[in-house]
């Protein structure tokens, strides 16, 4: 794979295996008031997570084990269906495909999986099962005197299955259990974060009137210079994420990496209460301030890469942080608005309006997981909204986290971006299809375009049963990029 992708001032664009189509967004509707009535059929998992039609998102029938779907309108195009629907489908497959990196175990995986359908797919049994396997893990096995490295590869896991029953907690019995259930999955990661050889470098960054945590994992502790990597989270994922998708590679190719939460991630949204920012320059800015400054980073090679939605903050912060040498959005993400559906159609100009609608048309017609799901969707965007969700009420107050998402639009700023830039896309994007060739195509800095396809197993958002794959492309282009500079 190393050889396969070459960046040159002509932009070449490269294909991963071979191509498939991408099917278009079918999110927009005809017309705002006309899909008014539409908009509470397909505003859950249909819509938000996973691009298929309603009745595939809320069947909830049981899948036949080890099956794959072969079209793609189907919960999990070509891969393996674990659960009929694809919303906890490609949950389920993102804590499969860690286990190549230790962040997961395929037999626990794959048991719990039986365990929930057997109980009847569900966000309670599904947050039940995860959570049950999360506390087993952070206790010795009965009987058993584990070592350091089971015992630091346990608490991984552990912050995995911790972080899979987080986001559909929610829309369980216990929404008020949320901020708690974070602090399992964080407690976990820092478990396994102490117990590493060298443990990473923690420091709190400060940014605004308050500080971004950070891990700076590092091969040795020999202090040598060497280049690192800015690992950027998306709207809902933990910092076991950015293990599976950059750490353990970046050690692996003698690099450092850094890993963060800013607003609207873990700590920042769940106890701090800090949500998203449009200015994502903001927030890398500082840890560019603090990792330059360091001895053992070499600050001429600082690279910055975003995961899912972070596709399009990584891209906002290097359009104006220009000490960035190279950036990487995984997929390339420049209106994360248009994720949202025809939920789009609610938001006017006019704020009383828009809550109006909100409030009295479409969620009085939501069922219940169609509204644990927006609520998940909009709760790093509004405290208010989040704190409504626990309480297990809807956020009446559409309008001011709607308008927030909006101006996390990039479209404008991309041009401005001089780093020479690496554009994933996917086989089937549920996300934001089309969007990556896109912002390909708008950046005028030296590019590259990668699709990884099904013909590896690398297709849905961000290759959740290929991160392997995923990152040998990631690296190949970082090294290759940053080796003369």
């Amino acid at each position: 794979m190393a050889g396969v992708v070459r960046r040159s001032e002509s932009s070449p664009v490269i294909h991963w295996g071979a191509m498939r189509h991408v099917p278009p967004d079918q999110v927009l509707g005809p017309g705002r008031r006309s899909a008014l009535s539409g908009i509470v059929g397909v505003a859950g998992a249909a819509l938000l997570a996973a691009g298929c039609t309603t009745t595939e998102a809320s069947s909830g029938r049981a899948p036949t084990p080890g099956t794959a779907s072969p079209s793609a309108s189907g919960p999990a195009p070509g891969v393996m269906t674990l659960f009929g629907n694809p919303e906890f489908n490609f949950s389920g497959l993102l804590a499969l495909g860690g286990s190549d990196q230790g962040s997961a175990d395929v037999g626990e995986v794959l048991t719990a999986v039986n365990a929930i359908n057997k109980a009847g797919l569900s966000a309670q049994t599904y947050v039940e099962t995860f959570r049950r396997l999360g506390d087993r893990l952070m206790k010795a096995p009965e009987g058993a005197r584990p070592d350091r490295e089971t015992t630091r590869f346990r608490a991984l896991r552990a912050s995995q299955y911790y972080a899979q029953a987080l986001f559909f907690v929610l829309g369980s019995r216990d929404p008020g259990s949320e901020e708690e259930l974070y602090k399992a999955c964080r407690g976990a990661w820092d478990t396994f974060c102490k117990l590493c050889d060298p443990a990473p470098v923690t420091a709190k960054v400060p940014y605004a009137k308050t500080s971004l945590p950070v891990w700076l994992f590092r091969p040795d502790a020999s202090g040598r210079r060497r280049p690192t990597v800015i690992l950027t989270n998306g709207s809902d994922g933990q910092n076991v994420d950015m293990w599976t998708y950059g750490v353990s590679a970046a050690l692996d190719r003698n690099w450092n990496a850094l890993v963060y939460e800013g607003p609207g991630q873990g700590q920042m949204i769940f106890v701090n209460q800090v949500v998203f920012s449009p200015h994502w320059e903001t927030v890398v800015a500082p840890l560019v301030d603090w990792l330059a400054a360091r001895p053992d980073v070499d600050a001429d090679k600082i690279a910055l890469t975003g995961l899912s939605m972070g596709g399009g903050l990584a891209p906002q912060a290097a359009a104006f942080e220009q000490r960035i040498a190279a950036l990487v959005a995984m997929p390339g993400c420049l209106d994360p608005w248009l994720a949202f559906g025809q939920l789009r159609e609610i938001l006017t100009p006019n704020k009383e309006e828009t809550n109006n609608v909100w409030n009295k048309e479409v969620v009085p017609q939501m069922s219940p997981a169609d509204a644990a799901t927006v609520k998940k969707r909009f709760e790093p965007f509004s405290v208010l909204a989040m704190l409504a969700a626990r309480q297990g009420r809807m956020f009446t107050d559409f309008y001011t986290p709607a308008k927030l998402i909006q101006s996390m639009n990039i479209t404008d700023v991309v041009g401005r971006i001089k780093a020479p830039t690496l554009v994933l896309d996917y086989d089937f994007e549920q996300f934001y299809p089309g969007q990556p060739r896109q912002m390909f195509d708008k950046l005028t800095a030296p590019k590259d375009y990668v699709k990884l396809t099904a013909a590896t197993g690398a297709q849905l958002h961000c290759s959740p049963m290929a991160p392997r794959q995923h990152c040998e492309v990631v690296f190949d282009w970082l090294q290759e990029t940053l080796q003369d500079r």
